[in-house]
């Protein structure tokens, strides 16, 4: 299932965009500002944003560019902004596409349908990337980088610190973690998430991961 990220202020246009999408089969999130939305951004992996410009906190430009620094992620402005200074400033800040209110929602899930299309093509050719600091993830050759230099994890201790960073803010539970990446349910042995922290720490020689005694592990949100 394709995660949507719905950044709309608007709550009848959030209702509306959630319903159809919903009903067109896919997971959506909804955020209400700039701020909310990069924290939902940050929580996990998403398809696909609509985003609005006229935004409390954030408006869409500035969390576009934010986005922009560390995704590629397919972005689409839904907006009362019809001007072609608006639409031009989007389109510079690498959207995909350019929507204005009032709009036709088979058409926006046809325009959503087809870019989801194209990225999944290209998705074939070009490796996905998660990037958080001075680290970078590529997702699909398995390979770390820190400050530019490669860095060599197992492919358990790969999955573990993309979990985190996936998860960023949030404290993941060593039970968590295993059903997760090691698929044990409350029977595993929570030792093991344990010595592969450390085992990733070590290798990194980042204090990135931290320890929230008697819960679990967090990363923590990256605000820059």
């Amino acid at each position: 299932m394709k995660h949507i990220l719905v950044v709309e202020d608007e709550p009848d246009l959030q209702e509306l965009l959630g319903a159809y999408l919903w009903d067109a089969g896919y997971a959506v999130g909804i955020a209400c500002d700039g701020i909310e939305a990069l924290d939902l951004y940050r929580e996990q992996a998403w398809n696909l944003v609509l985003l609005d410009i006229m935004l409390p906190k954030i408006d869409g430009y500035g969390v576009c560019e934010l986005i922009r620094q560390q995704s590629d992620v397919p972005i689409i402005m839904v907006t009362a902004l019809e001007s072609e200074e608006h639409q031009l400033k989007g389109f510079d800040l690498q959207i995909d596409d350019y929507v204005t209110k009032p709009f036709s929602m088979p058409v926006l899930l046809r325009k959503i349908a087809v870019i989801l299309r194209r990225t999944a093509v290209g998705d074939k050719s070009q490796n996905r990337r998660l990037a958080y600091k001075d680290l970078l993830l590529d997702l699909d050759a398995y390979i770390v980088t820190v400050t530019g230099q490669p860095i060599e994890l197992t492919n358990r201790e790969f999955e573990l610190l993309k979990e985190l960073l996936l998860n960023q803010g949030r404290v993941l539970t060593r039970s968590m973690l295993l059903g997760k990446l090691w698929n044990y349910d409350f029977l595993g042995d929570e030792r093991i998430v344990d010595t592969h922290i450390k085992n990733v720490r070590k290798k990194l020689d980042r204090d990135y991961i931290e320890t929230v005694r008697g819960v679990g592990y967090r990363v923590a949100k990256d605000h820059a």
